[in-house]
């Protein structure tokens, strides 16, 4: 029986690293997207391999640049000469905030080359094996700021908006091909991204939400597990919330 492999772009820290433990404890051999930190996500993939009751079909650190088309394909490749490629999570983003006269169309059009771009370079590489295995999972990490706006945060909620679009357009295309598309939209999770905003703006975005607190990153890989999963094969173009109630 061929290998099952999934890869997790931007799978270092945060909801990227809950999501690659969750993916291999359901028998996904994880590719550990990293651009930057080698290091952390060498770390990642380490305990991927776990025993007993933690045991993990394991995983490897792999260089994914989602802004290179060249490194998005090899990491692909890579995927197919371990086993067949059935999940694709496409979780790497950047948050530039700032208000929109401050902003420039450098700092604009990176944030949407990272969040969306990547997503459509990641995905298009990724759906040709999964048409051959007739069959396979593709998760995109969106936020419920693309729902709802924020302030500050033109750009970032452009490009996960975007992703929502993309996401539902894609699931249309290969729908009779048993490839599902869904997104997970988190609200505010405790990461390295969002230690960067002040103490301010964590404030407001966890009072975004009814439960008055950030959602663990855990939760949000338990839902991205679920997608992935047998049991989800009917559920294409979603959008599923993970928000503690933010986009009500």
């Amino acid at each position: 029986m061929s290998t099952s492999v999934a890869i997790v772009s931007g799978g270092s820290g945060g909801i990227g690293a809950a999501t690659c433990r969750a993916l291999a404890a359901a028998g996904h051999h994880v590719l550990v997207g990293y651009g930057g930190n080698a290091g952390a996500a060498e770390e990642v993939a380490a305990s991927l391999d776990g025993t007993g009751a933690d045991a993990g079909a394991g995983g490897e650190a792999c260089h994914l640049d989602v802004t290179d088309e060249a490194s998005v394909a090899a990491a692909v490749a890579r995927a197919t000469e371990l086993g067949s490629l059935a999940v694709v999570v496409n979780n790497a983003g950047i948050a530039d905030d700032d208000l929109l006269l401050r902003l420039d169309a450098e700092r604009f059009d990176r944030t949407v080359e990272v969040n969306l771009r990547g997503a459509f370079l990641l995905s298009k590489a990724a759906v040709r094996p999964m048409l051959r295995n007739r069959g396979g999972r593709i998760i995109n990490v969106a936020s419920v700021v693309a729902l709802r706006g924020n302030t500050g945060q033109t750009a970032y909620a452009a490009s996960k908006a975007g992703l929502i679009g993309f996401s539902k357009s894609l699931a249309r295309e290969v729908a009779r091909k048993a490839i599902t598309v869904n997104v997970v939209a988190p609200g505010f999770v405790a990461t390295a991204m969002t230690a960067q905003l002040d103490d301010a703006a964590r404030q407001a975005l966890t009072e975004m939400a009814p439960t008055g607190k950030p959602v663990p990153a855990e939760e949000v890989a338990a839902a991205i597990a679920f997608l992935a999963s047998p049991a989800a094969a009917s559920i294409t173009g979603a959008v599923l919330p993970v928000d503690g109630g933010a986009g009500m």
